[in-house]
């Protein structure tokens, strides 16, 4: 079930300038992890979302990270740009390319090419050379991954691109996508999001998540205005879904769908039953909407409530355990028309969490390995069975 867009003039083509109007902290001091809650104002837009549906961010860079590359190539913002990609009826400046049209981060193998062709110097050209080598393709994928642009261009000061030769060679700055997690039976105008922010160092410089930190750090202070737009997803709830059992599994940031589908169902009076997994580091830190939670627990909005801290003990719990755990019991929810979501990490998490309902199938069904992969495939075919992996 997704969103009409009929009614708005905005689109990812045309993002609406909505408005940061909170930005909290979800973890509590402690915590290893940084991530938060922000509320989006749409209202004026147009725009409607269903639940299950992501809204997509358009960021800019950090102004310090644009400085750094414009002095690298002695560069003063001011000078017109066409970026090939961009496919722009007319110019724009440099510093407005660099600033909110393209990616400063994961440079490419052309980069180095352009560089090798203009280098003048004896050892900046060798040492290009040297990456650029048929046999090397190893060490410069490498080399490329452990960089930024600013970090290449300063590797090879004597070797200056012009800044339309630089701007060739980028890549465009895309918009992020972020599972929605509000429902608009509640919330209609303040689209809510659950955010990793992305901080760290990477070659002895500070790195951090371009969108999650344009909202964390910079929206809100300033009042900059967010480009956004909502992306309708097959992930979300059937028409049907006030009769239907729901079975959630969403660790970390995966909670945001499954705190919309609460609020959609709770809002609706729906009668089917709720179960929901959540897991992250440590209980006292990272129980991102505790209070929320327990509130639904409490008044049976949520049946049960099943919560995995990987670090709270000296054997790590994640939730494909807690399924694993209550395998009887949820093979009867599943038997008896139950859907199942999926929501989070692509690596690792989501691939255990499906190997556990291959497992709990095979063991509760009493089926053999391939009969156990057939009934997955078919819960998946009936949409029963809905991951949104990232």
């Amino acid at each position: 079930m997704s969103a009409p867009e009929a009614d708005s003039a905005y689109s990812k083509t045309n993002p609406f300038p909505a408005r940061i109007i909170e930005n909290r902290v979800l973890n509590q001091p402690g915590s290893a992890k940084e991530t938060r809650h922000f509320v989006v104002d749409i209202s004026g837009s147009g725009l409607s979302y269903t639940a299950g549906d992501s809204l997509g961010v358009f960021p800019s860079n950090r102004p310090v990270e644009v400085a750094e590359v414009l002095e690298a190539i002695h560069a003063s913002g001011g000078e017109l740009v066409s970026p090939a990609m961009l496919k722009l009826e007319t110019p724009i400046t440099l510093r407005e390319a660099l600033s909110d049209r393209l990616a400063l981060a994961s440079p490419t193998p052309k980069l180095m090419k352009a560089l090798a062709e203009k280098a003048t110097d004896a050892a900046e050209k060798a040492k290009l050379d040297e990456l650029l080598a048929p046999e090397s393709k190893e060490v410069l994928r490498t080399y490329l991954e452990e960089r930024h642009y600013i970090d290449v261009l300063q590797e090879f000061p004597k070797t200056r691109l012009s800044p339309q030769e630089l701007v060739d060679q980028m890549r465009k700055l895309m918009p992020r996508l972020y599972s929605i997690a509000s429902s608009p039976a509640v919330s209609p105008q303040g689209v809510h999001l659950t955010v990793a922010i992305v901080r760290y160092e990477s070659n002895h410089r500070e790195r951090v998540g371009v969108a999650s930190t344009f909202m964390a750090d910079r929206a809100i202070v300033s009042e900059t205005p967010v480009p956004v737009f909502v992306s309708s997803s097959h992930f979300g709830l059937p028409e049907d879904h006030a009769e239907r059992d729901v079975i959630m599994v969403g660790p970390g940031t995966g909670i945001a769908p499954f705190r919309a589908f609460v609020q959609e169902r709770d809002a609706v009076g729906a009668k089917g039953r709720n179960w929901v997994y959540f897991g992250d580091q440590h209980a006292a830190t990272d129980f991102l909407y505790e209070d929320e939670w327990k509130d639904y627990v409490a008044k049976g909005s949520v049946t049960k409530l099943d919560l995995a801290w990987s670090r709270d003990q000296e054997q790590k719990v994640y939730v494909q355990d807690k399924m694993r755990e209550n395998a009887a019991e949820m093979w009867e929810w599943l038997q008896n028309g139950a859907l199942f979501y999926v929501c989070g990490d692509a690596k690792r998490m989501a691939k255990d969490v499906d190997q556990a309902l291959h497992d709990i199938a095979a063991e509760q069904g009493k089926m053999s390995v391939e009969d156990a992969a057939e009934w997955v495939k078919q819960l998946k075919k009936d949409k029963r069975y809905q991951r949104d992996v990232y």
